[in-house]
């Protein structure tokens, strides 16, 4: 999943349309994009949405749920054939996601992406990405601001430690790696580049996207370029074919079984 596009569940004409958007997956969204008094229709909008979905739509569907008991009605809601896996705002802790796996047992392809959004879920990202269901975090990074009263200057150093411990946490836990945070900014494409390079080199493979604009830059920076793919190849040839003694590279450099392991999950 390089990219992933957020679509208001209250607005039929951008759900009739985003399908064509070219993002890897959707996020429909329950929660933020939705206000309170709309929440009930909109799970019921989103549901019928669902259902009259081809067999393949051509990308995986998500779908953001709100916390609490308001999350279960959603769930039960969206717990549809077509769906890929759910969203979970406001993640504070494994038992919430706990809870939630056990409300599908008939529906065991739905995995769950849980959204940490304080600096609580941040510091519980080892034992929430051991959850039942999880295949990957997600940081909230506004709400994640505000609770900690982060101001993040222009490369964002600010933020570097929570992103390295989801990071960190996923890989641990053997999912998925995390779906980079969104940019606010939808106009400002150079940054939006510049900043999802950055979190690529973090070892990020995906980000959420809030406009339709934002899919293609990001889709071509996580996308391998011919020449890394060709070299990956190259290297993990040369490996596989080496019977004993140090293993070099093109450029002579020594390539052991961690060099080749990234060479892998490039190519993956």
């Amino acid at each position: 999943m390089r990219s992933a596009l957020y679509v208001p569940g209250d607005q039929p004409a951008k759900l009739a349309k985003a399908l064509e958007r070219g993002a890897d997956a959707l996020i429909v969204d329950l929660e933020d994009a939705v206000a309170p008094a709309a929440k009930a229709r909109a799970r019921a909008e989103v549901a019928d949405w669902l259902r009259a979905l081809p067999a393949d739509p051509g990308c995986e569907i998500w779908v953001r749920i709100n916390p609490g008991e308001p999350g279960h009605a959603d769930l039960r809601a969206v717990a549809l054939p077509t769906v890929t896996g759910v969203c979970v705002a406001k993640t504070e802790s494994a038992a919430e996601l706990v809870a939630l796996a056990a409300l599908l047992d008939d529906a065991p392809w739905i995995g769950l992406c849980p959204l940490l959004e304080s600096g609580a879920a941040v510091l519980a990202a080892a034992e929430i990405a051991r959850a039942p269901r999880v295949r990957r975090l997600q940081l909230g990074e506004a709400d994640l601001r505000a609770d900690l009263g982060i101001e993040p200057g222009p490369d964002e150093r600010e933020l570097l430690w929570a992103r390295s411990q989801v990071v960190a946490a996923g890989a641990a836990a053997r999912i998925g790696p995390p779906l980079g945070p969104v940019s606010p900014d939808f106009r400002d494409l150079d940054r939006l580049r510049a900043s999802t390079e950055a979190l690529r080199r973090l070892g990020f493979r995906g980000r959420a996207c809030i406009h339709p604009a934002q899919v293609a830059v990001v889709n071509e920076v996580f996308t391998p370029a011919a020449e890394e793919v060709d070299r990956a190849r190259a290297l993990i040839a040369r490996f596989e074919a080496a019977e004993a003694g140090v293993v070099l590279d093109e450029a002579g450099r020594m390539v052991d079984e961690a060099v080749v392991r990234q060479a892998r999950r490039l190519l993956s």
